[in-house]
Formats: structure tokens, C-alpha cells, sequence
């Protein structure tokens, strides 16, 4: 199947017509139409990916890329992918778990630990927070440094054995396999340190900022209610 953009009312079609095999656990249709914010969009991949969008995939030119880390640090950052491909490097692999129901098994994922990603900029005495901003403007996302240090956390460059492609992320995106997908925002070229924290835009619609595997609300695993 090639990738296919659908808008929300195509979506929910297409599960309502009989696609319940394209996912695991509960009704995903009635679920769907509870959790998705109006405006969505989703892809729908191989492999069992189902990638949602509020503006469509941004095209990102990697020859003029930064990601930029600023706010509460020592010394604000702009690193190239070169940059980038220069830090300690991770590797891992890790199920990916969506808030609506669905599952991908085993995903191999290499990039930099969040530590190591922030220890040149070097975040001051009082940052607590830091603010993902995707190139699909306006998607946040926060996630307290505590929460960026648990050792599965990662800033992610490549995907099963290749770099990201544009559905998954391209150059750059968050991989939390702790937390439900929607914290793990794609297409980042900026981290903002902060002191407080500010809803992403998920956070905003409803959903937990703390969106922990089983222990948010809405959120489920194949085999949990």
C-alpha cells in the first residue's frame, strides 16, 4: 500500500465501512471519532503505521536544517544533521503504542539521548520543561527533563536500519516508548528549555500531558480496557 492522506471524515469511513483488521484492541471506529480532534488527518503507511496530521507532512530541506535549542541554557544551540550524526549515538528497539488503539512491534530506532543531546547547550539551574516544535506548525509538545531522561528517550534519526522518512519524521523527531505516540513529535527544529510548563496540542483537546503507557485517559494497549 503506498501512503494515502485522508482527512478525518475519510478516516473514520473507511474504518466504519470494515478496516477493523487494520487495528487491535477495542472498537477503533467509536474510539476514533471520540479521541481524534477535528481537522486531523491520517496516513496510512505499511508495516501497521497510522500517522495523523494537522497540516500535512512539511517538506524540510536537510542541506539547510537547524535544530535549534534555546531558552533557559548556558549556550542556545543551531546544529546541522552533521551535527547531529557527530553525538553519541543510540540504538534501540521498542513497540510503538497509539492513544486510538494500535500497535507496532519491535521498532529499531537510533539517535541521541536527551542528555547528551542538551549537555553542550547545558540547561540552567532552573529548566524543568522542554518545548518540542515541529515543523507542522503549530504542534508542541512538552516533556518535563525528567521525563526526557528515562533511558528509552530519545531524539531519533533513523528508523529500522535508515534514516527517517517524511511520514515518520524527517530529519528529527521524539521517540517516547513509555508514553502514548502523540508526545512523540516529528519533524522537530527546535527545543525550547523552560522553567514552567505549556500544553502541546493534544494537551489542548483533551489528553493527558502525562500520556504514560495504560494510565492516561483514553489510553489502552491490545489485550487492556
Amino acid at each position: 500500500m503506498n501512503d494515502r492522506l485522508l482527512g478525518r471524515a475519510a478516516f473514520l469511513g473507511i474504518l466504519g465501512a470494515g478496516a477493523a483488521g487494520l487495528v487491535w484492541g477495542r472498537n477503533f471506529a467509536d474510539l476514533a471519532g471520540r479521541v481524534l480532534p477535528d481537522g486531523v488527518a491520517a496516513i496510512l503507511p505499511t508495516k501497521g503505521w497510522r500517522i495523523y496530521t494537522i497540516r500535512g507532512i512539511p517538506t524540510i530541506d536537510p542541506t539547510r536544517f537547524r535544530l535549534r535549542i534555546d531558552g533557559l541554557v548556558e549556550q542556545p544551540l543551531s546544529l546541522s544533521l552533521d551535527d547531529l550524526r557527530e553525538l553519541p549515538r543510540a540504538e534501540q528497539m521498542s513497540d510503538h503504542h497509539c492513544v486510538t488503539g494500535w500497535s507496532v512491534k519491535n521498532v529499531q530506532w537510533a539517535g541521541i539521548r536527551f542528555d547528551d543531546l542538551l549537555a553542550e547547550a547545558g540547561p540552567l539551574p532552573e529548566a524543568r520543561w522542554l518545548q518540542f516544535f515541529s515543523e507542522e506548525v503549530p504542534y508542541v509538545d512538552t516533556l518535563s527533563l525528567q521525563q526526557a531522561s528515562v533511558p528509552d528517550a530519545m531524539l531519533a534519526l533513523d528508523m529500522d536500519g535508515k534514516p527517517l522518512t517524511k511520514p515518520h519524521g524527517f530529519p528529527t523527531r521524539v521517540v517516547m516508548p513509555q508514553m502514548y505516540g502523540y508526545k512523540g513529535v516529528k519533524w522537530v527544529s527546535r527545543i525550547h528549555v523552560r522553567r514552567d510548563f505549556v500544553p502541546g496540542y493534544w494537551e489542548t483537546h483533551g489528553y493527558d500531558s502525562d500520556a504514560w503507557i495504560g494510565k492516561s485517559n483514553f489510553g489502552f494497549i491490545e489485550g487492556q480496557e
